[in-house]
């Protein structure tokens, strides 16, 4: 009989959300206004620092969308994004009627290179098109170059779209990730570092902005004795019920970032003396991640042949999920007539990288397991190429 599966990224309770669920229902506040929406936001505020101001809404899809809106993005203009990301980082700028331009990562954080960008940006000029905005994305949990990032925006004046919706608990120089941007989104699907069953939220640098994000997410309806609308509006905002599921996890995200940090230890203890695989790591100090997920670079060169591919099989043969590096968006069908600019550090990275369990309900006979596979499937090479 099969071992029961273990899954890359599945959500784990703190303890509280039940009682935050049924004061919601006990009180008959089930929709999308309630005590649990605005707690919800206020934890986040304090968590994220002064300055930031919270709108809970229903994806972390639906805030990139509010914030490119909110950052003046409309039919014609260009957005540069970064190409190693998921597609939700992307479809927003298309749902605009905005043409996306992708970019290149750089190795030290597989996030936007500061270099390529500054490149883009000035052909995109050259070109008579300055981008209206930029989308940073901290893939993996791991912060991109902030600083460099941000030099290139400010001497070109193009605001931020900082994508957090896998950083929540990461921090850059101390500064937490979410906090940075012009715009700042959050993610809390099922697979996040905590989750509201399906969630996001757009943090705002004013309650004026805060308060603009939540009209347009509420079908944006004026404050009149009828239905009054001068504004395209969307049905965005967070239900109350979902809300009280994030008060519950805001109770344990430091638990939760702990424990990544260690799943990401024994990761990097695994692979420390098998030659050819890399566990992605914080390049410096000014860096903190919360490893969301751990990634490995694994170079069949170097491995005696053994690729992602077959560390993949070798897992999945053990009823272990893994899951190959998010596949960059200039290669999408859907995305391959837009410009990109860059070399092939991503494609290299996609080509070579794998996302190992790494949930926070993962226990230590889960660990065991993945050690024995990995151990196993490198053990085996050695025997075979030693024939």
């Amino acid at each position: 009989m099969a071992e029961n599966k273990i899954w890359i990224s599945t959500p784990q309770m703190g303890g509280n959300e039940m009682k935050y669920i049924q004061e919601a229902i006990d009180t008959n506040w089930v929709s999308t206004v309630g005590e649990n929406i605005r707690v919800f936001e206020e934890n986040l505020e304090n968590y994220l620092g002064a300055g930031n101001y919270v709108t809970a809404l229903n994806s972390g899809t639906a805030a990139i969308h509010l914030g490119l809106i909110m950052l003046g993005v409309e039919a014609g203009d260009e957005v540069i994004c970064q190409s190693l990301t998921f597609s939700a980082s992307a479809n927003p700028i298309v749902y605009l009627g905005a043409t996306p331009i992708f970019i290149d990562s750089e190795l030290h954080t597989w996030n936007l290179c500061p270099i390529t960008l500054e490149e883009a940006i000035i052909d995109r000029i050259n070109n008579g098109k300055k981008p209206k905005s930029i989308i940073a994305v901290h893939l993996y949990g791991m912060p991109y170059q902030v600083d460099a990032v941000r030099m290139v925006a400010d001497k070109y004046t193009i605001p931020i779209l900082e994508d957090s919706a896998e950083a929540l608990g990461s921090s850059y120089k101390g500064e937490k990730c979410g906090s940075s941007g012009n715009m700042k989104v959050l993610s809390f699907n099922g697979s996040k570092i905590i989750t509201t069953s399906g969630g996001g939220a757009l943090v705002s640098s004013s309650i004026a902005l805060k308060n603009k994000a939540l009209f347009l997410a509420t079908q944006s309806k004026e404050n009149a004795q009828h239905y009054q609308h001068s504004e395209i509006g969307y049905n965005y905002r967070m239900s109350n019920i979902a809300a009280g599921i994030g008060r519950g996890q805001m109770e344990v995200l430091e638990q939760h970032v702990v424990t990544r940090r260690s799943i990401h230890e024994f990761y990097t203890d695994l692979f420390s003396n098998i030659d050819g695989v890399t566990v992605f790591c914080e390049p410096n100090k000014d860096y903190f991640s919360n490893y969301w997920l751990t990634t490995i670079l694994a170079d069949p060169e170097v491995t005696n042949g053994i690729s992602r591919e077959q560390i993949m099989l070798a897992l999945e043969v053990e009823n272990i999920e893994s899951r190959a590096i998010m596949k960059p968006m200039h290669l999408q069908p859907i995305f391959e007539k837009y410009p990109y600019y860059g070399g092939k550090i991503a494609q290299k990275i996609f080509c070579n990288g794998l996302c190992l369990p790494s949930g926070n309900s993962i226990t230590k006979n889960d660990l065991l397991r993945i050690s024995t596979t990995v151990k196993s499937l490198f053990a085996k090479d050695r025997c075979l190429s030693n024939q």
